[in-house]
């Protein structure tokens, strides 16, 4: 059965610092495309009814190294705007509003969470009637991707926030006895 394999971008400078990284667009470190190129042996063999990635070059990097044929760019994939937080990690939010969470505030001069499980669910809509013709995979960044995660199998935008996405991995979207499930998380 077709499936929708998430691939989040290798590493740059900013992810190995953990800075909320969305606009700025950063090229994978060194580490960050030995981790693309290694995530091809993970994808080898597999066939894509269509291939997506953010524009960002870090995620259109990512899917070079890995093998995949990207068949277009798409605004939907872009990872979550972090507004004023852009560059920022979440100790220094906390510093300045500790009570500050991602997951149900979003970013001040940013997306809310709302804004993203929107753009998501507009992706959602146009890559799924795509399964009938064979698996696609969307190369993409953290938050975004967890929120599609979370969004295909029914939860808010915030349930992305309960899992974790790591650099240069793949996850598994699919269908279990017809419904929407996780089939693999955060794998490498």
């Amino acid at each position: 059965m077709s499936e929708i394999l998430l691939v989040r971008h290798g590493e740059t400078t900013w992810s190995a610092n953990r800075r909320h990284t969305s606009y700025t667009d950063l090229e994978l470190t060194p580490d960050g495309e030995r981790q693309a190129h290694a995530l091809g042996g993970v994808l080898v063999g597999r066939r894509f009814a269509r291939v997506l990635t953010s524009p960002r070059r870090r995620a259109v990097r990512t899917a070079q190294l890995a093998g995949l044929m990207v068949d277009r760019t798409d605004d939907d994939l872009v990872e979550w705007n972090y507004g004023e937080y852009e560059g920022r990690t979440t100790a220094d939010n906390h510093a300045d509003h500790p009570d500050w969470n991602l997951w149900t505030d979003g970013c001040p001069g940013g997306e809310s969470p709302t804004q993203v499980g929107q753009r998501v669910d507009r992706l959602l809509a146009r890559v799924t009637p795509l399964l009938d013709r064979g698996s696609v995979a969307l190369v993409g960044h953290a938050h975004c991707l967890r929120v599609v995660g979370a969004r295909w199998i029914g939860l808010p935008p915030s349930g992305g926030g309960k899992l974790r996405l790591d650099t240069a991995t793949v996850s598994v979207l699919g269908y279990e006895h017809g419904r929407p499930v996780i089939l693999r998380w955060n794998g490498g």
